[in-house]
């Protein structure tokens, strides 16, 4: 079974889950100043995740394979740095960015090397 759409639909789910940590991180920051019934940025954050959980359910009902489809969720750390370092002007040190580049080289491998495993 090809794996590309189920691998497309995890890749727009890391997405979602990158932007659902950012709406926590924002939201969780102003628990102390908004209750939580008012909190719309937790509210988006889960929304956020259910979207990634019924895209999760889509790929695997295409045939994805969890140990192909599941690791490219991962890029879902690098969208989160992405977000922190554009929003938040995060500056990232040399370890994060070596730990950054592996994260990409390992996804990459399974990317590539996922028609072996249909």
């Amino acid at each position: 079974m090809n794996q590309t759409i189920p691998i497309i639909l995890n890749l727009i789910a890391a997405i979602f889950g990158a932007g659902g940590q950012y709406f926590y991180k924002v939201g969780a920051s102003k628990m102390k100043l908004v209750p939580l019934y008012q909190n719309w940025h937790i509210f988006m954050g889960i929304l956020s995740f259910c979207v990634v959980m019924v895209l999760f359910v889509i790929a695997y009902r295409l045939g994805g394979k969890i140990s192909v489809v599941f690791p490219i969720y991962a890029t879902t750390f690098l969208w989160g740095t992405l977000l922190e370092m554009v929003i938040d002007k995060q500056n990232l040190t040399l370890p994060q960015w070596l730990g950054t580049a592996l994260v990409i080289i390992g996804i990459s491998i399974i990317a590539i090397f996922s028609k072996q495993a249909a």
